[in-house]
């Protein structure tokens, strides 16, 4: 199995509903997202995944929540989740997944800060 990882970083704020403590009141981060791509079968190059293709990708996709509050992304507010490190990940792979022919996303990890990390693999 073969495995490529590429990451990127965005700035957005959030809020938690029904959170008891500080992150109940609006606040932000500087985000950075891995994501790790793996596939058994390298193609013609001797690639898994073009790294810029990837990049651009997830580029594209982290643009979108780059410096709003990501309470106010029609994704959360149509689903009614908080936009926890959690569930960002799972945004991040849902947008992903399908985009690299038979190869798989096999984790998004989001960084709150250096210290704190959620991430997201499919069952």
């Amino acid at each position: 199995m073969y495995s490529v990882k590429v990451e990127t970083r965005f700035s957005s704020s959030h809020h938690l509903t029904g959170y008891e403590g500080d992150c109940a009141r609006l606040h932000g981060h500087n985000w950075r997202v891995v994501v790790e791509v793996a596939g058994k079968e390298l193609n013609k190059t001797g690639m898994l995944v073009d790294f810029t293709r990837l990049k651009e990708k997830l580029d594209e996709i982290a643009s979108k929540l780059d410096h709003i509050v990501l309470n106010e992304h029609p994704h959360f507010q149509s689903t009614g989740l908080n936009p926890t490190a959690e569930n960002i990940a799972a945004f991040f792979y849902s947008r992903l997944q399908g985009n690299f022919g038979t190869n798989q996303v096999q984790r998004v990890e989001v960084y709150e800060t250096d210290d704190y990390v959620a991430a997201y693999e499919p069952d």
